[in-house]
């Protein structure tokens, strides 16, 4: 179609690919801004003679962390719900790194029975623990109940961790100096903390379950670095990046369509994700720094309500009450 001596469909045609050369610049530069602003951690430190614990270490920057910390000459005790994918994990991680000492040790997070049989084996077989990470995590888009009759997000992100670090306390304290890190995110924005409804019933959007989880985890870090003063065991925080991972998994359709574009262009990959965690479990830079939070291998600030420590305290409280500590467990 020809108008005033233009043809119509090749201008068109012209400006399509325009367009498309512009995105994909834009694109581009977005991606390669996201690389190289992200915070790597660059030192040789080595971790021999160290015992480390990783929580959801078959995956994303779970299995990462275990990567990096074995390839330092760690013993990486990977604590993972499902077994199989995790001794797959474990089998490619010592192939990488030939380190052996990589093992095994099932725990589900969200199930206060199996992190008591886990930790009870970890005092029965492990003479030291050097670091304890708290990576594994969830969000559900369904309110389920866990056999303990707690949300599930809430027990596998923040009730789960409160109370293995209870019973891993001890064995911590006596291979102090240790350390204590807890993945969070940055997302905790986007939420407040209820503490007259930390085991909802009822949610119109569950998937937002998450965002508090994780400023539960930024309280329960402050909380607990204030209580472990002194015993040479250190707890700090941490935001990964958004990850391409598989905790995006659960978002319903049809809001995981354009998620799924969104996290290939623009989300840091697992390897870059684990480099705070990284970090904040082998740095000597942070070796006396507690009850910090880091982003990109750096201290950030944090909300005014997330370093509230009358709500960390009280958050502590309800939370000894719903994962049933018992008179012999031992208290922080």
């Amino acid at each position: 179609m020809i108008v005033y001596g233009i043809d119509i469909s090749h201008f068109l045609q012209a400006l399509i690919a325009v367009v498309i050369v512009g995105f994909l610049t834009i694109v581009a530069v977005l991606k390669f801004y996201a690389t190289v602003s992200c915070g790597y951690f660059r030192q040789q430190v080595k971790m021999d003679g160290k015992t480390v614990i990783i929580t959801g270490a078959n995956g994303g920057i779970g299995k990462e962390t275990a990567k990096e910390l074995a390839r330092r000459g760690a013993r990486v005790i990977m604590a993972c719900r499902n077994v199989d994918n995790a001794n797959a994990a474990r089998d490619e991680i010592i192939k990488t790194t030939k380190n052996e000492n990589v093992v095994v040790k099932k725990l589900d997070v969200s199930s206060q029975k199996s992190i008591r049989e886990f930790a009870e084996d970890i005092l029965r077989t492990e003479q030291r623990l050097d670091v304890l990470i708290h990576n594994a995590g969830t969000a559900e888009n369904k309110l389920i109940k866990t056999e303990d009759n707690i949300e599930l997000t809430m027990a596998t992100n923040h009730f789960g961790p409160f109370l293995l670090t209870h019973l891993l306390i001890d064995l911590l304290k006596r291979s102090a100096p240790s350390r204590i890190v807890v993945v969070a995110s940055e997302l905790y924005r986007l939420a407040s903390l209820n503490l007259d409804n930390l085991n909802p019933s009822s949610s119109w959007f569950p998937a937002y379950i998450y965002y508090p989880s994780k400023y539960a985890n930024i309280s329960f870090t402050l909380e607990l670095a204030k209580r472990l003063e002194g015993t040479g065991v250190t707890a700090n925080c941490l935001h990964p990046g958004m990850i391409d991972s598989g905790i995006w998994r659960n978002v319903p359709v049809p809001l995981n369509w354009p998620l799924k574009l969104i996290v290939k262009m623009f989300f840091k990959t697992p390897l870059q994700g684990c480099q705070t965690t990284v970090y904040l479990a082998c740095s000597d830079e942070v070796k006396d720094v507690t009850g910090r939070y880091f982003m990109d291998c750096k201290e950030r600030g944090l909300s005014s309500g997330a370093t509230d420590m009358s709500k960390a305290k009280k958050l502590w409280e309800l939370s000894e009450e719903l994962v049933n500590l018992k008179q012999t467990d031992q208290k922080i």
